[in-house]
């Protein structure tokens, strides 16, 4: 099929909200943040509003906010935030909002459940205190255990942590510890990641500086699998590169990303793609709150793109869920049969048994995941 039904899926968006503050920034993030004590929170949050009624007439099914620390916000500003969106957007069936452990009082969190929050997810990173201090996280072990504790007791049930794995100087024992960890706090959902040197990262620069080392690609290649391998004796399913869940707990949000539909991204820095164009807001948040003031286009980047790019951000995003490109979705989607239009990619990977051909579906096998971004380049372009 050439792509004439090239079309966007407007039943299933996303509502994202970048809290570009933190308490301090940690070594190995590539996120827009800056110090909450240098800004008024206030006249952000009201930006952040005025910005979300340009899309009051959407239908939203998730919402999330994220940063940044969302947590670094005064209770009265987060609650203030979320209950205009679930006033805005009554129809929304997941509501994420992250947090930090210990920076959420029991009577904040309790206020955002009975707002409408029903997703907590929360950067743990570690249960090591020695890899912790190394990443520049200002909790503690306990502070973790105690937030995951007061938000069940309070009453949520959909807790997802973030984790890190190949921290400098970390092995294999400190990595089953904290899995092990992070499972005995009963939580419905966990998100373990490969510690990245990013581009204009204090870990960046240190690498430069030759003050740390990566660990070998070997050893952060068996640490993902010891994380397959522990969370699914333990109830999870894997069903992305990096996100595990309990039954009927995936996160719905992250879903829409990789299913390639529309989100909207309101704060500095944050990006949408909705009727057909990808934006990006300014990554400032003295010049976001003056452009929302003056008049409401805080959007510094556009781009359109276009049959192709589309399908191949599709193909990209689609296999890196374990489940893979359904393929009567796709060609629905995107107008293009996979199996024509990327042929040869295709071949070349299911002869190296890194994909597999299923129930009509094209996914990473398990030996592919490991190394699942070198494959994904092979799909972005044609």
């Amino acid at each position: 099929m050439s792509g004439e039904d090239f079309q966007f899926d407007s039943g299933q968006m996303a509502l994202y909200v970048h809290i570009p503050f933190c308490t301090s920034k940690c070594c190995y993030c590539s996120f827009y943040s800056e110090p909450i004590i240098d800004h008024d929170s206030k006249a952000l949050v009201s930006a952040l509003i005025k910005e979300m009624e340009k899309y009051a007439d959407a239908d939203f099914r998730t919402a999330y906010i994220g940063g940044g620390s969302p947590s670094c916000l005064a209770s009265e500003q987060l609650l203030r935030l979320v209950e205009k969106i679930t006033h805005r957007f009554p129809d929304i069936a997941e509501f994420t909002v992250e947090a930090n452990p210990g920076q959420l009082t029991p009577d904040t969190l309790v206020q955002l459940l009975n707002a409408g929050v029903n997703r907590l997810s929360i950067g743990a990173q570690s249960f090591n205190t020695v890899e912790l201090e190394f990443l520049g996280r200002r909790h503690t072990v306990d502070a973790i255990n105690a937030t995951v504790s007061t938000a069940k007791n309070i009453g949520f049930k959909n807790i997802n942590l973030d984790l890190i794995f190949a921290v400098p100087g970390s092995n294999l024992d400190s990595w089953s510890k904290s899995l092990n960890a992070a499972i005995a706090l009963g939580v419905q959902h966990i998100s373990a990641y490969s510690l990245t040197f990013e581009q204009g990262t204090l870990l960046e620069k240190l690498l430069q500086l030759g003050e740390v080392e990566p660990l070998p690609e070997e050893l952060d290649r068996q640490m993902y699998e010891l994380a397959i391998d522990t969370l699914s004796a333990n109830g999870f399913t894997q069903y992305e590169i990096s996100n595990f869940s309990k039954s009927e707990f995936e996160c719905l949000h992250n879903l829409t990303y990789w299913a390639n539909h529309p989100y909207v991204g309101i704060g500095p820095a944050a990006g949408s793609f909705y009727d057909g164009h990808r934006t990006i807001n300014m990554a400032d948040i003295k010049k976001y709150i003056a452009a929302i003031q003056r008049d409401g286009d805080p959007v510094t980047q556009t781009e359109e793109p276009n049959e192709i790019e589309f399908a191949c951000e599709t193909a990209v995003l689609n296999l890196r869920r374990t489940q893979g490109i359904d393929m009567g979705e796709y060609e629905q989607l995107t107008g293009y049969d996979p199996l024509e239009l990327f042929a040869d990619t295709i071949d070349k990977y299911l002869k190296m048994k890194l994909l597999k051909i299923q129930s009509g579906k094209i996914c990473l096998t398990r030996d592919a995941l490991p190394i699942a971004d070198s494959i994904l380049c092979d799909f972005s372009v044609i």
